[in-house]
């Protein structure tokens, strides 16, 4: 008895293993997937940095003359000053906006300088707090991405801003503006208090939170 042996032709497709895609390839298009992102989130920040005023709900000009209505009325009594300018903010922007709890103090350590800060409002946009210290401290302001603007209540702040060679002096009343992007060496000689007010840019993120962190909350 005969056997037919049926051959079975295979398909060279069949037999055929896709390779995997070239590890340069793979690269080049991560690469490419970064760079789009970089460039579109710096064109967005670019926009809301054109629009960030609409998020503002203090003024400038407003605060600072705030502050030396609260000295004028108040010389030498900073408790009496911030009661005086949290219950201005208050009938002004409600207590959705601004902490009126004046026992709500934190320690702060910032830029090498420690003190203590209450905090009257804060927001993505900006930030309004009392900062300062009895016993007198010194640090460097640090970079950032906002303005601020530091009124002095009692004391004085002293700066440094190289290159130059003179010391610049804030006494009481005056108003130490830092430009977003400029850093400085400042010193609260002896005791001084002061009202901060920082606006840009996710102003509350990047300074409160970071103070707060490296104060390890500690709060009395």
């Amino acid at each position: 008895m005969s056997t037919k042996v049926h051959k079975v032709a295979m398909d060279d497709s069949s037999t055929h293993l896709t390779s995997p895609p070239s590890k340069s390839r793979s690269g080049t298009s991560k690469w490419g997937i970064y760079s789009l992102c970089l460039i579109t989130l710096y064109f967005l920040c670019s926009f809301l940095d054109t629009i960030k005023d609409r998020w503002y709900i203090l003024d400038t000009t407003e605060l600072h003359q705030l502050a030396q209505d609260a000295i004028e009325l108040h010389p030498g009594d900073t408790g009496k000053m911030i009661s005086h300018m949290v219950t201005n903010l208050t009938e002004t922007h409600g207590s959705k906006h601004i902490n009126p709890r004046q026992d709500e103090w934190v320690f702060n350590n910032a830029g090498g300088a420690m003190g203590a800060m209450y905090i009257i409002h804060a927001s993505i946009t900006e930030y309004l707090i009392i900062f300062g210290t009895t016993i007198g401290t010194e640090g460097h302001t640090g970079r950032h991405t906002v303005d601020n603007y530091f009124h002095i209540l009692e004391g004085e702040q002293w700066v440094y801003d190289p290159p130059s060679f003179e010391k610049i002096v804030y006494p009481p009343g005056s108003v130490h503006h830092l430009p977003r992007g400029i850093v400085r060496q400042y010193k609260m000689h002896e005791g001084c208090f002061a009202l901060e007010y920082s606006r840009g840019a996710f102003s509350f993120n990047r300074r409160i939170i970071i103070r707060i962190i490296d104060s390890r909350l500690l709060i009395f």
